[in-house]
């Protein structure tokens, strides 16, 4: 029996999507998706199968070469366990509206269009360091995110070009 957290896969799709990450946030997520191997609905409903294939095409070799590793696993996996059941873990209604939400306003503060990858990313962020609760401290956490962004344009400029990297940013305002 496995147990296959949905929002740990998307939190490290969106990781691996986002334009401009360095090498390292690249080789952690990867790493952390070798751990994991998820059934082939999670594969289909996230897509993230399709995310780390493109990754095999990484100009860095380090990169891709962990991509083509765990691209094989999961493939002779699926193959292997096509019948046998897993367990999903997902949020329910409340708390993805409550994300969704929050989503929302980093956007508008990034000043960034509606569902843009990069807020994506650092609400997956400070859901996770919030140990995957909609508690006080995760929605102080948001609302100090944006406020930083919206007040502070360099950080706001640092956030968007990469300088500062989204963990970076979301651990110094986590409350």
């Amino acid at each position: 029996m496995r147990v296959v957290v949905v929002e740990d896969i998307k939190r490290w799709k969106s990781m691996l999507e986002l334009p401009g990450q360095p090498k390292e946030n690249l080789i952690e997520a990867l790493e952390e998706l070798k751990k994991k191997i998820p059934s082939k609905e999670v594969l289909l409903s996230t897509k993230i199968g399709h995310t780390v294939n493109k990754m095999r095409k990484h100009s860095d070799h380090d990169v891709a070469s962990l991509a083509k590793d765990i691209y094989m696993e999961w493939r002779t996996f699926i193959k292997d366990h096509s019948n046998k059941p897993s367990i999903e873990v997902r949020s329910d209604p409340k708390t993805e509206a409550f994300r969704k939400n929050a989503r929302k306003l980093l956007c508008e503060a990034l000043d960034l269009e509606i569902d843009h990858p990069l807020a994506e990313n650092i609400e997956r962020e400070a859901f996770h360091l919030s140990s995957r609760l909609i508690s006080a401290p995760y929605r102080r956490t948001v609302r100090a995110l944006v406020f930083s962004l919206k007040h502070k344009p360099e950080i706001r400029a640092e956030v968007k070009t990469g300088t500062l990297t989204v963990p970076a940013f979301v651990q110094s305002h986590k409350k």
